[in-house]
């Protein structure tokens, strides 16, 4: 799946017809706000309750980047990229060439990360500010190219927490007269990157599902009842903790992954990142039945398989 510019007279069709949206952009100052304080709600009583809230803290900086370094705007370049590669992933992560931009992120992030650091951390941020230009572009195409074994955790969460500020703030500069194209579904049709979770909405979008990006943090529209990494239905079973039940994930046996699904008319305020950290627990039941994630969480890094 990647997306194209629609003409105006599909635009004028599209606006007179009911139709699903295909693609959802995310509002970053609304995602980054909601998700740290869901992280800070879920950390309560948690096992896990310090990790969530370093990932607030974590959410909570990207939130005041955001607002105090925003990435220039160059929304006719990305129109112009747009149009020359019609049907191509326009920001694919793999191919699409960064500009410095993201390690200005990554230093900001740093700076304002320290204050909450424990010695452990401080010192992975330390390595990472005194690392060459070099050094960090590495890291950066090692983890956006799913070699995430080369990159330690302590440090692939701050490069992939800029890198993620970067592209979101890309996307938002995309013309939003586009339209999916069918092909692949499984990754993002903007960035090309794998999806944290699948989410079961309500309101404007009832019942549909959408896959939620780990790094763009688009959502795109996939049917449900089908698995959302290889498009079979005949082997689909559903497992959930009894302590969540907004949360379940969603086995396949044709491919042997499996992948969450949040639902949001059970709980309005389940969030991608926030509550597939807080239902760690049914990753390790999914991987003892001998299923592989078909995505990853930006705080966790796990395998992605295709």
């Amino acid at each position: 799946m990647s997306i194209r510019i629609l003409p105006d007279s599909e635009i004028q069709q599209a606006a007179s017809s009911f139709h699903n949206p295909p693609l959802l952009y995310a509002n970053p100052k609304n995602l980054y706000a909601r998700r740290a304080k869901r992280l800070r709600q879920l950390a309560e009583n948690h096992p896990f309750g310090d990790y969530l809230k370093f990932v607030a803290n974590i959410v909570e900086v990207q939130l005041d980047l955001l607002e105090s370094q925003p990435l220039a705007k160059s929304p006719q370049k990305m129109t112009a990229c747009l149009s020359a590669n019609q049907g191509v992933k326009p920001l694919n992560s793999k191919t699409f060439q960064r500009s410095d931009a993201w390690q200005a992120l990554l230093l900001a992030l740093i700076s304002k990360f320290k204050p909450y650091a424990n010695e452990s951390v401080l010192t992975a941020l330390e390595w990472l500010e005194k690392a060459a230009k070099s050094e960090l572009d590495t890291l950066a195409d090692d983890l956006l190219n799913e070699r995430f074994d080369k990159v330690s955790a302590d440090k692939a969460v701050f490069v992939w927490a800029a890198l993620s500020l970067y592209w979101v703030q890309l996307t938002q500069q995309l013309p939003r007269q586009t339209q999916t194209e069918v092909g692949e579904r499984h990754t993002c049709p903007v960035c090309d990157s794998a999806p944290i979770t699948s989410v079961v909405h309500f309101g404007e979008t009832q019942g549909l599902r959408y896959l939620h990006c780990s790094l763009c943090e688009t959502e795109w529209h996939v049917v449900r009842a089908k698995c959302s990494n290889c498009n079979q239905a005949g082997q689909l079973d559903y497992w959930h903790l009894d302590i969540n039940e907004a949360v379940k994930t969603e086995s396949c046996g044709d491919c042997e992954s499996y992948l969450k699904i949040l639902y949001q008319e059970k709980d309005p305020y389940v969030e991608p990142v926030a509550d597939d950290l807080a239902t760690i627990f049914l990753d390790a039941e999914m991987e003892k039945n001998n299923f592989l994630r078909s995505g990853i969480n930006p705080f966790l890094f796990r395998g992605c398989p295709r």
